[in-house]
Order: structure tokens, then C-alpha cells, then sequence
């Protein structure tokens, strides 16, 4: 209880929960009022799951390889099932696992275009990265998409799975590595796919936003065939979304729309390399309006038009089906099979390119600066330099299950196989053929390095392209990747033996699984090789695989007739190139029941993840980034952490070189759950659960700032606090060689590289509430609450270094809590529903404050017209809610990309069942 007190104090969270807690009270009388007949009690959530169990009658549910009728253990579950995922109008699952108040953690998305991965959508638990979670479909692995996430480690796509194949999709918070193995630090998402449906269903929803842009439309059909000797269920799902581009909404379509009118971006220039003075031809203002979308401010010709054309939200378009079987051999066995496709097409429109070139000029005996952006109308629209990504998924597993020892134990044989394969297709300016387009050929060198041409021809500056020039100038770009994982499992479960207070539980696990993956980027992309540095495009390649076997036990102990325990523990063994050769790990929970409405309970497990493919075996790659230079700032008298420091000491586009390690350890976790579930009256439920989780040896690359920060303190042979430190020692001569400098002291390049070297942990407390009730006039009402919130989140990020608690640092870009709750309404043909979220507060991008909270609610109302057809309406974002202000986010989109500038959707819904 200490725990909880300390932390009452640092977040208010004792008001919320005496608030919580007094709910009921208002609820239960409001229900003895309505007359109505009460439920049994129950004391946890229930969940129909009987769609799932085929001729058995337990199920497995996410967290435990024993099969139990019971929903929850002694670790939180949450459930979102299909039918929530549809009234609460979700377009796909990711949309859906957005909601969770466990995704406190921000992740790159199709709107942020400066991550490796815009057409992706990923999950994010607890903060701790999009890795640090395990996806399973059917409680199967599934390939991770292609590109790594961030050019650096690998995860699971979330937006590709289609809403009309999913039964409920289960969500087990915390460590359980010791029954699925690695990368379940975080918790368990186990997307469960519809099985031994009957019937068909037919279902099409139409969508359009207020603001402009992102039509969409859907449709799905689903359904199933069964006999005495079999089942059938399938789903089909046919989508398509227009884009939504930077014109189309007004608050970020133009440089002029930041709090600063800027960073304006010039359409043209050509200034002198000395001096800086424009060496425009006569007549600024006639030519500067040959370009249409170019204008005059002061003495340079702006283009602020960069925003309008780029991509808000992608256009897509989506195929996906779905069949599952089942075929009873006879009454003890079973084979079962499903196979899950997918083919989509999504484009990208990104940021138009632009050429500069520092040059000498002999028809000036000076060395000059160009700058020349390029406009949509000179090269033939925003659709000459889209991008687009054709991805395909492939899902299939084939299985046998059946009973033996007269049904005292069952066993589950399965192998599956999932593939992913991504197509990316783009066209871009030939870096050469621009530099000669507009100056001829070079003619040599000057002792800067800086290269030599006759003169620049200003008559092709100065004007705009067509068409047909932007395509000799440029060329298409084409690279592929692919993913796959192949695994056989055998599960027996059962019940050993009887104890007093009842039989004990067992599971045991064979496991064999086989992942790889392969980057082919064009090769004109890499660093190194022929036609690099053709683009102003740098991608990372890589090539790997490894296989894994795994052998594990789990026991459920019910030691009195109110207290249950489980133990598990599972060893895998790796075979790969890294230095990982095995992991062992535990978990242990106690249940405890002191009366049928009241659930105490708690685990303990630990957890591993082995390295990413990606950071194993990716090849060189180079990139280029602002970076602050501390030794400057240092060796010139200037606090390296004050804003002097970030003016004086920035360095623009540094050349950096990545390269992946095979010499990497697992990471390893814990993860501690504590907490109560409390069935107040009939249908009326509250939790509570803290939980802590703990990774040491985390992979990630040395951040910028941290190299900076020791490289300045290995040179000048003090830190920051005036400590002495070793120049010529080991670490200090491994951190200078990363940093390469000229002979001026500006820095060349660095490089970098993926090492075990962080730690983090962060707590917290989940807050759960239910409540639903019938009445005789007014319908009946199912009520949600939930609510999550970090106390404390702490990061090392070397061994010997300190440890910083970040949850209120202004430079940690993580929600401290977020909330969502939900009302839905049903009365004879008639139903509604109103739910919503709220995010915390941010730090403002310059550190100095915070934002303000995000609040947004969505609304739906449905009729049934007959027995058969139903019709529906769903307004997400009612209220047209955009980011928060933050006048000091100077650079596009003007806000922190992490909210979303789509605005109010609304969508019109039509169901038909056909018996």
C-alpha cells in the first residue's frame, strides 16, 4: 500500500478513484428505481466466447495455454470485441487498439513523412517502444512489416488486418514471455478470427470528412456454412480512401500558417557564396511570377506552397479474405485450417524536392549558392511524384486437435507460415542530371573541395520545367522487402491431478519457428554502391534469418477453494548469429478470491526479446540530421544546455553512417501486476491494477546528443559538471573515432551503431469501470470508464551513467495518461452510442510548457428497419477537435504530428443478414 500512497500524492490519484468508487453508489440507485430484474453476479467481465470453443467446452483465453471458462487471471486482460469495434466506428484494428489506455507511447504514422515507415501503423504499450509488444493472430506469430520501424528494429502492422474477419481481440498487460516467448515485455495483443459463424452477413459503410478530402468506402460479406461433420466461416473485405492533401486543410497549408510565418522555404535564388548577396538578374518581381506558385517577399522569391501538396493521410485501397474450416474426424479429433490474404495499394504524396548547390563560377571568379524548389504545376502534377507501396499478406495454418486419456487431456498440433511483401515505387531527380541541367559540366575542384563550373545558366534557373524536362531529369525508384515466419506447435493440456480444492492445471509447449527477412532497396540508395548519391535519397539494406526452438510448462495450483496459483516457465534457444544462445523465463500469479465478488491479484514474471532482424543484419546505411555541436558550445564559453547553444553550435544536414551488430544480447525485462477486480452490485464492476515494468539492456543506437555530449567531454577532458574525465582512455578513444572531423573543427560525419546499453522502467495504475442496466421505458444502458496513468518513467541509458526520470522531462514526447469511456443505448429497434478519449498534456516543442489536454468524442445512432437490414450513422471527432496550440512548434505541420489533422468523419452504415 505504500506504493500507492506516494504515488496518490505525486498524481491526485486518490480523487479519481473515491470519484470512481462513488459511482456505483449513484448507478445502483438509479437501477432500483428502474425495476428491473437483476443479473447474476459475476465476478469478473464476461465475454461470449462460445463462437470460439468448437465441440470443446473451455477456451483458451490470452495469457495461458489452459484452457478455463474463466475471462480473467491473475494478470488485466481488456477485451474489444467485434461488435465494439463496429458501433465505435473503427475503420480496421489498429483504429481500434488506438484506443487502449495502455497506448501511452508515441509512434511515427502516415502523416509523419520523416520516418522510414508512412504507410505502417504500430502499437506502442507502456511507452517502451513498438517492439516491446507481442501480435499474435489465433495466438499464432505473424510477420512484422518489411521496413523497420525508424530504419532500426522491426514490429507488426497493424492496418492491414481487416475488421471483418475479427471475433474480439484480447489485450494481456505485462511480461508473459514465459508462455509466448520473446517481445512480450509489454503485454499480448492476440487478434481472434471469427470461427464457426452460421449464416451470411452483408455489410457496406460510406465515409466522407467536413474539412475536404478522404472519401472512403467499404465493403465487407461474412458468413458461414456448418454440418455434422464440419464448418466453414469466410470474410471478404473490399475498401478504398482518397487522400487527404495539405491544401485541403486550411490551418496547414502554407508556410504562412506557422506561428512565425515560417520557416518560409525560397522558390529561387542564386546568392553569393562570400557574402550572401543576391545575385538576382534584373527584375525580381517578372521573374519570380513565371512560377505560379512563387511570390515576392522583400528581396527573394518564397515558395510557400510545400505544405499543400503533400500527403495529410494516404489514399488506399484494400482486398482481403478470409476462410477458416474445421472437420471432426470423429469425436475426439479435429482438423482445422485458415488462410488469411491481403493485397493493398496506398499513396504517398510527399514533400516536393528541392536542388542547392554550393559551386564556384567562373563568370563570377566567386564560388555562388543556388537554391531551386520545385512546384507540382512544372512537373505535371502531384501524381508524377507520388509515392506508392503495394503490400501483400499471407497468413496460413493447418492444424490437428483432439482429446485423449478418456478427455482428460487435449493436444493442439499446428503450422503455420506468414509472409509479407512490400513494393515501394517512386520517381526522383537525378542528382547529376539536375547539377547539369543547370551548369553544364564541372570542371574541376578548388581547394575547398567545392566543385568548378563556366557559369550557372540562369535562363533554366530562372524559368520553370515542363513535363516532359522533369522526366529527363529524373528517374523511378524501386525497392522491395519481405518478411516471413514459419512455426510448428504442439500444446497438451490438461488436468494432472485432484487437490482438495480442485484439479491441478497443466500446459506443456513444443515450439519450432524459422524468421527471416530481406531489404532490397535500389541500389542507387546505399552509400557505396555504383549510382550512389544519385538521389538526395539514402535507404538501408539487410538480409537475415534465424531459427528458434522452445519448450515450456504451466500449472494452475488452486491451493484453498479461494486461492489459485499459476507458474510458468519457458526455455528458448536461438540459433543466429547474435550472442543470444538461450533464455529462461518465469512468471508466477496468485488469484485470490475472499468472496464471489471480489478478485485480489497479482504476477510476477520476467521477459525477454531477442535482437530485431534489422538490427542484427542491416547494411550500411547513411542519413543526414541537424546536429548541435557541445564541443563548440564548450570550447567558446556557452552552456551546452541553454539556448545560445542550439543558435551557435547547430550544424546543419551532418552525414551519418549506420551499420547493424551481430555481437547484440537479449534485453531482458520484469514485470510486476498488482490489483483487484470488485463486482460492486449485479453488472456494476470496478479494477484497479499497478503494474512495473523494468528492461535492462535495451538495443538502441547512441543518441546524437548523448555522442555529442561525450565526445565534447572526452576532448576537452571535463564533463559538463567540471569533472575530469580520461581523454586517452579506451571509451574515450571509441567515442571520438565516431565523430569525424574537418580540419576547421566542423564535423564531417559520425557514425553509429545498435548496442545493449539502456535501461528503462516505468509504473502506473489501469482503472477500469463497468456498469450496465436495463430499465422498462427508457432501454437498457452499458456504461465504460478506463483510465491509465504513469507515475514514473525512468531512463539509463548507459550502465555507469545516471538515472533520469523522464515522465516530466520536456523533452520526452510520451502521454503521462490517457482516458476513454464509452455509453451505449439500446431500445426495441433504436441504438446509440457515445464514447471517447482524452490524452494528457505534451510538452510544448521549445520545452518551455506543456499543451493542453486532448479531448475528443464520437457518436453513433443505428435503426433496425426489419429483422434483416439495419441502418447506421457514426460521427467520429463530433466536435471537429484539432492539436493542441503550440506556437512554439515553428516547424510544418505547426504541431506535434503525433494528433491527428483529419478532423470530423462521418459515416453512413448498411447490414443486411441474410438468414
Amino acid at each position: 500500500m505504500a506504493v500507492f500512497e506516494v504515488s496518490m500524492e505525486r498524481s491526485r490519484l486518490s480523487s479519481a478513484l473515491i470519484a470512481i468508487l462513488m459511482l456505483p453508489a449513484a448507478g445502483a440507485a438509479f437501477a432500483q428505481d428502474s425495476n428491473t430484474e437483476a443479473a447474476p453476479q459475476s465476478s469478473q467481465e464476461t465475454v461470449d466466447v462460445a463462437d470460439s470453443t468448437d465441440h470443446f467446452d473451455t477456451v483458451i483465453v490470452t495469457g495461458s495455454r489452459i484452457k478455463r471458462a474463466e475471462i480473467e487471471g491473475p494478470a488485466p486482460i481488456t477485451i474489444i470485441s467485434a461488435a465494439d469495434i463496429e458501433k465505435q466506428g473503427y475503420s480496421n484494428v489498429y483504429d481500434a487498439l488506438g484506443s487502449l489506455t495502455q497506448f501511452t507511447g508515441s509512434v511515427q504514422n502516415e502523416f509523419d513523412q520523416t520516418g522510414f515507415t508512412p504507410n505502417a501503423s504500430f502499437l506502442n504499450l507502456r511507452g517502451l517502444g513498438p517492439g516491446y509488444q507481442l501480435v499474435l493472430i489465433n495466438g499464432r506469430r505473424t510477420a512484422d512489416y518489411p521496413l523497420p520501424y525508424n530504419s532500426s528494429s522491426n514490429a507488426v502492422n497493424l492496418a492491414n488486418i481487416p475488421t471483418a474477419a475479427v471475433e474480439r481481440i484480447e489485450i494481456l498487460s505485462g511480461g508473459a514471455s514465459a508462455i509466448y516467448g520473446s517481445d512480450a515485455i509489454t503485454g499480448v495483443v492476440n487478434i481472434i478470427l471469427k470461427n464457426n459463424y452460421e449464416g451470411d452477413q452483408f455489410s457496406l459503410r460510406a465515409g466522407t470528412t467536413s474539412r475536404g478530402g478522404g472519401d472512403s468506402g467499404r465493403l465487407q460479406w461474412f458468413g458461414g456454412k456448418g454440418g455434422d461433420a464440419f464448418n466453414v466461416t469466410y470474410a471478404l473485405e473490399v475498401s478504398a480512401r482518397e487522400e487527404i492533401l495539405g491544401s485541403q486543410r486550411g490551418f496547414m497549408d502554407s508556410a504562412l500558417d506557422g506561428p512565425a510565418n515560417g520557416p518560409r522555404t525560397t522558390g529561387v535564388g542564386l546568392f553569393s557564396g562570400a557574402t550572401g548577396q543576391n545575385l538576382w538578374p534584373a527584375g525580381l518581381e517578372t521573374t519570380c511570377a513565371r512560377f505560379e506558385e512563387f511570390e515576392v517577399a522583400g528581396n527573394s522569391c518564397l515558395y510557400n506552397g510545400h505544405a499543400a501538396t503533400q500527403s495529410v493521410r494516404n489514399s488506399d485501397r484494400n482486398l482481403a479474405g478470409y476462410v477458416a474450416g474445421t472437420w471432426y474426424l470423429d469425436d475426439n479429433t479435429q482438423a482445422y485450417g485458415q488462410i488469411n490474404v491481403s493485397d493493398s495499394r496506398a499513396t504517398l504524396v510527399p514533400r516536393m524536392e528541392q536542388w542547392t548547390k554550393v559551386f564556384g563560377d567562373l563568370s563570377l571568379n566567386a564560388y555562388a549558392f543556388a537554391v531551386r524548389s520545385f512546384a507540382p504545376s512544372e512537373i505535371g502534377g502531384v501524381d508524377a511524384y507520388a509515392q506508392h507501396y503495394d503490400e501483400t499478406t499471407f497468413d496460413a495454418t493447418a492444424g490437428l486437435r483432439g482429446s485423449m486419456l478418456d478427455g482428460r487431456f487435449s493436444w493442439d498440433a499446428t503450422l503455420s507460415h506468414s509472409r509479407y511483401e512490400l513494393d515501394i515505387n517512386r520517381r526522383m531527380f537525378l542528382t547529376q542530371a539536375l547539377d547539369e541541367y543547370f551548369l553544364g559540366q564541372e570542371l574541376g575542384r578548388d581547394a575547398q573541395g567545392r566543385p568548378i563550373y563556366a557559369g550557372i545558366n540562369t535562363d533554366r534557373l530562372f524559368n520553370p520545367l515542363d513535363a516532359d524536362t522533369y522526366r529527363s531529369l529524373s528517374t523511378a525508384v524501386h525497392s522491395e522487402a519481405e518478411s516471413s515466419v514459419t512455426q510448428g506447435t504442439l500444446v497438451v493440456s490438461g488436468d494432472l491431478f485432484e487437490l482438495p480444492a480442485g484439479a491441478v492445471g497443466m500446459a506443456a509447449l513444443l515450439e519450432g519457428a524459422r524468421q527471416s527477412y530481406e531489404l532490397t532497396p535500389d541500389s542507387r540508395t546505399l552509400p557505396g554502391n555504383p549510382g550512389s548519391g544519385s538521389f538526395n535519397l539514402v535507404s538501408t539494406g539487410g538480409e537475415g534469418k534465424r531459427n528458434r526452438y522452445a519448450f515450456g510448462l504451466e500449472f494452475s495450483v488452486p491451493l484453498t477453494s479461494q486461492l489459485k496459483a499459476s507458474l510458468a516457465g519457458r526455455y528458448d534457444k536461438y540459433d543466429d548469429a547474435t550472442a543470444v544462445d538461450d533464455a529462461f523465463t518465469w512468471s508466477t500469479g496468485l488469484e485470490w478470491r475472499p468472496f464471489d465478488s471480489l478478485l485480489v491479484r497479482g504476477s510476477y514474471a520476467t521477459s525477454f526479446r531477442a535482437p530485431d532482424m534489422h538490427y542484427m543484419y542491416a547494411s550500411s546505411s547513411a542519413f543526414y540530421i541537424d546536429i548541435v555541436d557541445e564541443f563548440r558550445c564548450r570550447a567558446n564559453g556557452v552552456d551546452p544546455t541553454s539556448t545560445t547553444c542550439n543558435t551557435l553550435g547547430v550544424q546543419p544536414s551532418v552525414a551519418g553512417f549506420r551499420n547493424g551488430s551481430t555481437a547484440l544480447e537479449e534485453e531482458k525485462g520484469t514485470s510486476t501486476t498488482l490489483g483487484m477486480v470488485w463486482d460492486i452490485i449485479d453488472d456494476l464492476s470496478v479494477s484497479l491494477d499497478w503494474y512495473n515494468i523494468k528492461l535492462e539492456g535495451g538495443v538502441s543506437d547512441i543518441s546524437v546528443r548523448t555522442l555529442m555530449r561525450e565526445e565534447a567531454a572526452c576532448r576537452l577532458g571535463t564533463d559538463r559538471a567540471g569533472n575530469a574525465v580520461a581523454t586517452d582512455s579506451p571509451y574515450c578513444v571509441s567515442v571520438m573515432s565516431l565523430v569525424r572531423r574537418n580540419g576547421d573543427g566542423s564535423i564531417a560525419n559520425y557514425s553509429s551503431f545498435p548496442i545493449n546499453q539502456a535501461m528503462q522502467e516505468t509504473s502506473g495504475v489501469d482503472v477500469n469501470w463497468r456498469y450496465k442496466f436495463e430499465t422498462a421505458r427508457l432501454g437498457d444502458f452499458n456504461l465504460g470508464l478506463g483510465w491509465s496513468h504513469v507515475l514514473d518513467f525512468e531512463r539509463q541509458e548507459f550502465a555507469d551513467s545516471a538515472i533520469e526520470d523522464t515522465r516530466d522531462d520536456r523533452g520526452f514526447f510520451n502521454f503521462r495518461s490517457r482516458m476513454n469511456w464509452s455509453a451505449a443505448w439500446s431500445r426495441g429497434d433504436w441504438n446509440a452510442n457515445v464514447h471517447g478519449y482524452r490524452w494528457g498534456s505534451l510538452p510544448k516543442a521549445d520545452g518551455s510548457d506543456r499543451t493542453a489536454p486532448y479531448l475528443v468524442w464520437n457518436a453513433g445512432i443505428g435503426k433496425k428497419i426489419n429483422e434483416r437490414a439495419s441502418l447506421g450513422l457514426q460521427v467520429n471527432n463530433l466536435f471537429d477537435k484539432l492539436a493542441p496550440r503550440d506556437d512554439s512548434y515553428t516547424q510544418y505541420p505547426y504541431f506535434n504530428p503525433t494528433y491527428s489533422p483529419v478532423g470530423r468523419e462521418v459515416f453512413v452504415k448498411f447490414d443486411y443478414k441474410f438468414n
